[in-house]
């Protein structure tokens, strides 16, 4: 994956951890109030993110026809192909937790469990859409911000074998 010299380091991120060792260390406590901090994050908006939009347009730019945070399907998927019974979310590196065992011990009892919660809740979510028949894929934001073509490749082959299985049955 061609990586993006000016995109910003994660937590978790490898050249952080060599060889997918937990980052050492503890939380070294927050520099704001947790008034701030929470009025900070409750700022942070759940949809229609910068990576959403990246993603949006680009399948746009493709031809290809899609809904957005789909009400009544279990997560509200970030985009979603009816036809072809293709969801794809996307996920931010921080709120969704990934790579979050390996600097879990970075953050406060709080914030462990916020995205601990978040994971269990996303993977419930693939589960039931995969039982109900849906192809979930998943992309990550430094995903986006790394390789976009591969992103979108990821999406149209799920998009296109969706769509010829439905044409064979």
């Amino acid at each position: 994956m061609p990586r993006n010299p000016t995109s910003r380091k994660k937590a978790g991120h490898r050249s952080w951890a060599p060889r997918n060792a937990p980052i050492k260390g503890g939380n070294k406590g927050d520099i704001m109030s947790s008034e701030k901090r929470s009025a900070l994050m409750s700022r942070i908006g759940g949809k229609n993110t910068g990576p959403e939009k990246i993603v949006a347009k680009a399948l746009h730019a493709k031809r290809f026809s899609f809904q957005s945070h789909a009400k009544n399907l279990p997560g509200r998927p970030d985009i979603v192909f009816r036809k072809a019974k293709v969801v794809v979310f996307i996920d931010g590196d921080f709120w969704h937790g990934w790579r979050f065992p390996l600097w879990k011990g970075k953050l406060t009892q709080r914030w462990k469990i916020k995205i601990s919660e978040n994971r269990m809740r996303d993977q419930r979510n693939f589960t039931i859409l995969r039982r109900l028949g849906w192809k979930v894929v998943r992309i990550w934001e430094h995903q986006v911000e790394q390789n976009l073509d591969a992103c979108l490749s990821r999406i149209i082959a799920a998009h296109t074998n969706s769509t010829q299985l439905s044409f064979r049955e």
